[in-house]
């Protein structure tokens, strides 16, 4: 079964539409029109099953170096990895809902010290 195409994701309150630009047998790729946003899905099979989830943002600021706009880009996943048998579909689910939870607890503290390098 595949995503649904388009896909859409809420940055900062804006929801983003991103219609499917790319398939594989074990991957799919969803990018906005004006190339800001992309996601990609993939999963990598071996003696461990490795399933990501991946946003890419890209955009055009004041580079504070040289005083001239340049292209900038940053990106956030998620990769769970498990063995092929010893974890159900639900304990995976319920650890994958635990870490978003720690992340977001407590208006995005958790987020924020890690984004901030805290450790």
């Amino acid at each position: 079964m595949a995503f649904a195409d388009p896909q859409s994701v809420t940055v900062s309150g804006t929801a983003v539409s991103l219609p499917r630009t790319g398939s594989g047998v074990s991957s799919g790729t969803f990018t906005a029109p004006d190339n800001t946003t992309k996601l990609t899905l993939s999963h990598t099979y071996g003696k461990r099953t490795r399933r990501q989830y991946r946003l890419d943002f890209n955009k055009i600021a004041a580079d504070p170096l040289t005083a001239q706009n340049a292209r900038f880009s940053s990106s956030a996943y998620v990769v769970i990895d498990h063995p092929i048998v010893g974890f159900t579909s639900a304990e995976l689910i319920a650890q994958l809902v635990a870490l978003a939870d720690a992340l977001k607890a407590g208006t995005n503290s958790a987020a924020t010290k890690l984004v901030g390098g805290e450790s």
